[in-house]
């Protein structure tokens, strides 16, 4: 196990495995993206202006995938990355076929259930191995890869899915789309993909023999091998630089269950068609992806505070202009802001996450992180359809995600500090208290 050497370039064969493996999560949930709430009408029974119903599948994801999380991060800590991510994939194969088969919206929703259960155990495991296999120097880059190439996937497959319901018909192209997706992502882990907890174990046993030059600035007076209870409480308020990520983590959400819950609806109500509806959507997901390989990168060389902090402010600002204006091309430019205010912090809120987080109990850590952080879908979803709902319009949604994206980035910004450790070192006696 000593002998497990840890970067991106020693361990290119597995993190392009798992490169493979997270663009095939995206696939997943984007084939859900654009045509599944834009033809919830047409093809399933939802009565237009039923903004709640309508986001109640994005609440029922969340709600699940945010348990998936956290219970993926200590499974994997007990049974490997390898055994979780597989069961992720067993539990997808009814997926296309329920949306195929579903007579009503609650097949939606209870196939959005199984979805939230397959996100949660693999994008958790694609995400824990890779930080499991590289340095603390390229936990930027290996995050900003990581979810380019899920993002870029969402993206792909919400295009993909919209051409495909207009030649195959909505229910069968999702149908091939999807059944293709997942059984591809079953075999390709089966026969190539690598368990990455020995690298995770091998790194906690360097620490303890040669402690790295800038120590990272741990939490205080934390056990070895913490309790479940004892990480959720260091996540959730204890530590109050990881409250500050967590909570930036839930509300960033917010966008993301807006874009896909309501924003399908509200660019067809206003003529847009099903495959521009794609590639509007797309564009989001296009610049989000894409530019998370540049600002992974930026946040290894100047920090993870000001990406984060600012990346809320810009995605927030991007939601606020998408009512601002109309037309494609206006909508277009507004969904790449809110991507690119996306690329920003979506990377580096996990880096940060690791940077001040043991190896010995970092995938409990992120599995917490990332409930909080998928709960935002549920919470999101469940106010901006009340928001939609009570005012009748759909815009009251895109006021409301505006608005707590920039009040979230103010709490981070407030109790949030510099996490990576060339740039904030732990001293030397608080290095000994860690």
């Amino acid at each position: 196990m000593t002998d497990l050497r840890h970067g991106l370039r020693e361990n290119r064969g597995q993190v392009a495995h798992q490169l493979i493996q997270v663009m095939l999560v995206g696939f997943a949930i984007g084939m859900t993206r654009t045509v599944v709430p834009a033809l919830a009408d047409a093809e399933f029974g939802v009565a237009r202006g039923s903004f709640l119903l309508l986001a109640s599948f994005v609440v029922a994801f969340g709600a699940v995938k945010a348990v998936m999380n956290f219970v993926a991060g200590r499974w994997s800590e007990r049974i490997g990355r390898k055994r979780v991510l597989l069961w992720g994939w067993v539990v997808a194969l009814p997926i296309p076929v329920m949306i195929w088969y579903a007579p009503d919206w609650n097949w939606i929703v209870g196939a959005t259930v199984l979805l939230g259960v397959n996100q949660g155990l693999c994008w958790s495991m694609t995400q824990t191995a890779k930080l499991d296999l590289t340095r603390a120097d390229e936990r930027g880059l290996t995050m900003g890869l990581n979810e380019f190439a899920g993002y870029v996937g969402v993206a792909l497959a919400g295009v993909l899915t919209a051409y495909a319901a207009e030649w195959l018909g909505a229910r069968m192209g999702l149908l091939v789309f999807g059944m293709t997706v997942v059984v591809t992502a079953l075999v390709l882990t089966l026969i190539w993909v690598q368990d990455t907890l020995p690298w995770a174990k091998a790194e906690s046993a360097a620490h303890k023999a040669a402690p790295p030059k800038n120590p990272p600035r741990y939490p205080r007076d934390v056990p070895e091998h913490p309790t479940t209870a004892e990480v959720f409480a260091l996540m959730s308020w204890r530590d109050r630089r990881l409250f500050a990520i967590s909570q930036a983590g839930l509300v960033e959400k917010f966008v993301d269950a807006l874009v896909w819950a309501l924003f399908p609806v509200f660019l067809v109500t206003r003529g847009a068609s099903l495959t521009e509806v794609g590639w509007i959507v797309g564009t989001y997901g296009f610049v989000w992806g894409g530019a998370q390989l540049f600002t992974g990168r930026l946040s290894d060389r100047v920090g993870r505070f000001w990406p984060n902090v600012l990346g809320m402010w810009i995605c927030g600002a991007g939601v606020a202009l998408m009512v601002l204006g109309s037309g494609t091309l206006w909508w277009s430019l507004s969904a790449g802001v809110a991507g690119f205010g996306m690329a920003l912090l979506y990377p580096n809120l996990g880096a940060a996450v690791a940077d001040i987080t043991p190896p010995a109990w970092r995938g409990s850590a992120i599995g917490i992180y990332r409930f909080w952080r998928d709960l935002g879908y549920a919470i999101g979803a469940l106010g901006l359809g009340l928001a939609a709902s009570l005012t009748g319009a759909a815009e009251a949604a895109f006021w409301f995600v505006a608005i707590s994206m920039f009040v979230s980035g103010g709490v981070l910004w407030w109790l949030g500090e510099e996490t990576h450790p060339r740039l904030n070192p732990a001293g030397a006696a608080e290095a000994a208290g860690s």
